[in-house]
């Protein structure tokens, strides 16, 4: 299974990641990512937090990606995803403050 690290823009992302030493870390963000940043499989594109169905795209995406830990670095991102633990908890997702 696969950890989620957001805001893959920020270097606290990336200090972050460093420090769980885990080997299947993904980065995200919902902000514009260079293409070249995208080719590999470390990093994808996440929904905007603004969206009305962020939280059900999340799920799908954590689902569709094998991730089960999800460490939301941004307030806007956890406020959200907070909102609908216990949908992200029956998949066995956990939603993490960073």
């Amino acid at each position: 299974m696969y950890t989620l690290i957001t805001s893959a823009t920020s270097s606290q992302a990336y200090r972050f990641k460093s420090e769980l030493n885990k080997p299947d870390v993904i980065l995200g963000d919902y902000l514009e990512l260079p293409a070249i940043m995208l080719n590999n499989n470390d990093m994808i594109r996440l929904p905007k937090p603004s969206s009305i169905a962020y939280a059900h795209e999340m799920l799908t995406l954590c689902l569709d990606k094998g991730i089960d830990t999800v460490y939301a670095l941004r307030d806007e991102e956890f406020e959200s995803l907070t909102e609908a633990v216990t949908l992200f908890e029956e998949f066995g997702i956990r939603i993490v403050h960073g």
